[in-house]
């Protein structure tokens, strides 16, 4: 091997180690994190694995052909619901080999456990069994966060802020699906497939004030609900055009041309609209 190789694949190994997000950005089925519950199967385990066995069976033809899916397998004595869901950018084929990845996972991670999820980059998949008890805390349960290295300069939070706020209203307007650049933040954000659009638009916006509250100042972060999650990354000299890639229908030019229009003004104006969104989303839902 000559130099020339060994300089970079020492530059290779040394980035990797400082941004590993960088070297698995496309790696649809690395894991992010796992979520299994404490309470375990207390019939037949046996049982317990073919049920489950036989919803991947029933969710994973679907992956080639729809980014969410909701399935039961068993009977009443062990029943057992799930969902897969895509990332609103992945093509079927993309979709379907996150999804096929799934099973394993969650036999090895959440072995007898009563309920589960696994969310990896490009897909994740909730399971839970019938006799499972659910204790909800909240209407949208926050699950996991990932913030970057802490690097950004003066001015960052307010661009990340107007960001944010171009977020909240593409993803509510966008089928609950938004990928989009805002000056030099980009950010992405997606609900479970049969979130309402005024739902999806207050579980994105309660993750965003996650974000602002616990990732504070990093340059990046990822924040996890039960049923939406979002990304933010800082691109100091602009987002790069291949940093997304438009989706039909994911709320990417809503978002960017009511940016551009208010221009600097943007964080509160949009803040504004989209509380007036909201708001009228409620009287709907009430009448």
């Amino acid at each position: 091997m000559n130099s020339t190789l060994k300089i970079f694949f020492l530059l290779s190994e040394i980035l990797s180690g400082i941004f590993p997000h960088l070297a698995t950005a496309s790696e649809y089925n690395t894991l992010v994190y796992k979520n299994c519950s404490n309470q375990t199967i207390t019939g037949s385990t046996d049982s317990h694995s073919k049920t489950l066995s036989s919803l991947f069976h029933e969710l994973l033809p679907h992956s080639s052909e729809s980014q969410f899916f909701k399935a039961t397998a068993g009977d009443v004595n062990h029943g057992v619901s799930g969902l897969f869901q895509c990332r609103g950018d992945l093509s079927s084929n993309d979709c379907y080999d996150c999804v096929n990845s799934l099973p394993e996972l969650s036999n090895s991670l959440c072995n007898q456990a009563a309920a589960g999820r696994i969310q990896l980059h490009g897909c994740y998949f909730h399971y839970e069994a019938d006799e499972f008890n659910i204790h909800e805390t909240s209407k949208y349960e926050y699950m996991q966060k990932i913030c970057g290295q802490k690097a950004a300069g003066i001015g960052f939070e307010e661009v990340r802020d107007e960001a944010f706020a171009a977020m909240e209203i593409g993803v509510t307007e966008g089928n609950g699906f938004y990928s989009g650049g805002y000056e030099s933040v980009h950010t992405m954000a997606q609900c479970e497939g049969d979130l309402e659009g005024c739902d999806c638009g207050e579980c994105v916006s309660i993750a965003a004030q996650i974000a602002r509250e616990e990732c504070i100042d990093s340059i990046s972060g990822q924040i996890y609900m039960d049923r939406c999650y979002i990304s933010y990354s800082y691109y100091p000299h602009g987002v790069p055009d291949n940093s997304h890639k438009d989706h039909e229908g994911s709320g990417n030019n809503i978002g960017k041309s009511v940016a551009i229009v208010l221009g600097g003004a943007a964080a509160v104006a949009l803040a504004f609209i989209f509380l007036m969104f909201i708001k009228s989303c409620r009287k709907k839902d009430d009448i």
